[in-house]
């Protein structure tokens, strides 16, 4: 398919789906009523939206944004002057929500972006899986993140149509404090991760970890003492020599072997500048990311700070025919830009050009969700074009409507169950210590019983939970907790010692955690040697229940807990709020059978 093919069918999509959205068998296939604007319906009275644009018809319709319900009677979905589906229709005198799933339902109910039909929607890999780097090898692509704090870190995803997505390992596991975006790349048969670490918090640097086999086992860590640097990412210059470009944008030769330094740091590009009175975080010129593509390397680059106001991260693009400039910008600049607050994904940017299996060409980038900072920042793909001049376009505008997948593809797994019987080593793929110590990994040993969890620390903030990543809007996790000594342990959502909330048992209390502290007056003395727990997340809305018989009676807990303020613009850190087990005091905690469910409407 020509370029100018491939935009008239996206664009044909992409109106489509506003069309679509008027019947709702029709928008139930294209999959436009999960992330509308705001919600319509006929009838008496109105209330403000706030839930995922459900007009149920009733007097309760749901808008997403600043749209409004109205009572009952026949609903009507509407589109805004960008062509945004804003509504789901609702069945009128019948007065229920349409059975329109926004996503492909995976295992265990988990979002899936492949919709079955040709279509896949966004995200790509729900839940925070941050400054993505991809790389296409063969009719492979393989993805990391950055990992911050969680080890093993580094999860390599996989992939053979750039839609379905599954982890196959962890690449790194000696502790080097936060980890910040990485690149991954190959170069002469060899696997290289190149990533920027703080130590102990120590100064940042570079280090490189490389592999002969995608899956490992991957080298420890080589510092290249490129000192006060993030955002590295890989090229090789028309000279056949390797060079790293950095945050500001500058670059430093690679020796040969890609394990060292060859030369000084130097200024390699002064990035576009967009209008002064526009809305964003800060300039902040990071994520280089490289191209060759026949005569022309091509530079994508992140500005405009990474969180902050939705508007602010964008993605730029420059070009040059040789790695060492001049280089020039685009005449499309900025490629990729949140506009308004009303978009389904914010503070979109740090992207990567990849071709698809069929020639094709796509961007990998990341984002906030509207109402879910929570889940932190998410992996999106859109599709681009090559314009007659050698530039590119972004085409998928703001990403809230089912897109054509890329062409070629052969459709692999997608995700993975989180529901985990211990019976298997899962470090790293599903758990990871946060901010763990060197050795930290020695106090999880799997057992015939289960998992082995060692004490430390005094309380959830100094313990180094053990945390799992989620990305769904809703869900229900459980999981049995047996203590032996005087172990403390208990079912968090953790975003960091300074923000949590939780549920902890001591051998003869039961422990209420909320806004990072315990609360002493929620003290319930209860003896606990075995204990199920429930924590029921409902759009960021948190129930607890437990129950000392296996599951057979619950208890429901007295307090309920809204965390949606708990994400990186109130915290720091750019990190989400994870599924979390701690384990404090002396002793040990055996951890078993923890199931997991995703919540859907009809389920909540």
């Amino acid at each position: 398919m020509t370029n100018d093919a491939r935009r008239k069918a996206v664009k044909t999509m992409l109106a489509g789906a506003v069309t679509l959205s008027a019947t709702p068998a029709l928008a139930a296939t294209a999959g436009v009523t999960a992330n509308s604007r705001s919600a319509t319906v006929a009838g008496t009275g109105t209330r403000p939206g706030n839930g995922n644009g459900n007009g149920n018809g009733n007097g309760n319709g749901n808008g997403n944004g600043n749209g409004a319900g109205a009572g009952a009677g026949a609903g009507a979905g509407a589109a805004d002057s960008s062509g945004n589906a804003n509504a789901a229709t609702s069945p009128g005198a019948a007065g229920c929500t349409p059975p329109s799933p926004s996503w492909g339902k995976g295992v265990e109910g988990q979002r899936q972006a492949d919709l079955g039909n040709g279509l896949y929607r966004n995200p790509i890999i729900a839940g925070d899986h941050p400054d993505p780097t991809v790389l296409k090898d063969g009719s492979d692509y393989y993805l990391t993140y950055s990992s911050f704090y969680s080890y093993p870190g580094l999860v390599i995803w996989h992939s053979t149509d750039l839609v379905n997505w599954r982890p196959i390992t962890a690449a790194l596991t000696k502790p080097l404090g936060a980890v910040w975006a990485v690149d991954l790349c190959k170069h002469n048969g060899r696997y290289f991760i190149y990533i920027p670490a703080a130590p102990d918090g120590d100064a940042w640097s570079i280090y490189a970890i490389w592999a002969d086999n995608i899956a490992g086992p991957w080298s420890e860590p080589v510092d290249l003492k490129i000192a006060g640097c993030i955002d590295p990412g890989h090229m090789v210059g028309e000279d056949g020599k390797r060079y790293l470009f950095v945050n500001g944008i500058r670059k430093i030769r690679l020796t040969d072997d890609g394990l060292a330094t060859d030369g000084q740091l130097e200024k390699a590009y002064e990035p576009w500048r967009y209008p002064a009175d526009w809305v964003v975080e800060n300039f902040a010129p990071e994520g280089p990311k490289l191209l060759r593509r026949g005569k022309w390397f091509y530079l994508v680059t992140a500005v405009g700070g990474t969180a902050g106001p939705v508007t602010g991260h964008m993605v730029i693009a420059a070009r040059s025919a040789s790695i060492h400039g001049p280089w020039e910008h685009c005449p499309h600049n900025p490629l990729v830009r949140t506009t308004s607050t009303a978009e389904p994904w914010w503070s979109r940017g740090h992207a990567t050009l990849v071709e698809g299996p069929a020639g094709d060409w796509w961007m990998i980038y990341h984002g906030y969700e509207n109402g879910y900072r929570t889940l932190g920042r998410q992996t999106l793909l859109e599709p681009i074009e090559w314009t007659a001049d050698g530039w590119f376009r972004a085409l998928g505008g703001d990403l809230s409507r089912p897109l054509p997948k890329p062409r070629g593809g052969k459709a692999g797994p997608s995700g993975h169950a989180l529901s985990d019987d211990f019976s298997s080593n899962r470090m790293g793929v599903q758990w990871a210590f946060h901010d763990p110590a060197p050795g930290e990994s020695r106090r999880a040993r799997y057992t015939q019983q289960g998992l082995e969890l060692a004490a430390r620390g005094r309380t959830p903030a100094d313990s180094r939970p053990l945390t799992c990543g989620v990305g769904e809007h809703s869900y229900q996790a459980e999981i049995t907790l047996t203590l032996d000594g005087q172990a403390e342990a208990g079912l968090l959502l953790f975003y960091n010692s300074k923000a949590y909330v939780g549920l902890g048992f001591a051998p003869d209390t039961i422990k209420t955690f909320q806004y990072a502290e315990e609360h002493s007056w929620g003290r319930v003395q209860r003896a606990t040697s075995t204990v199920r727990v429930r924590l029921t997340n409902v759009e960021n809305v948190i129930t607890f229940h437990y129950s000392h018989d296996g599951g057979r009676h619950w208890t429901l807990h007295g307090t309920r807990m809204e965390v949606s303020g708990i994400h990186h613009n109130v915290f720091g850190g750019f990190l989400s709020l994870k599924l979390g087990v701690y384990c404090a005091g002396a002793g040990t905690v055996r951890l078993n059978d923890f199931t997991f469910r995703a919540l859907d409407a009809a389920s909540k």
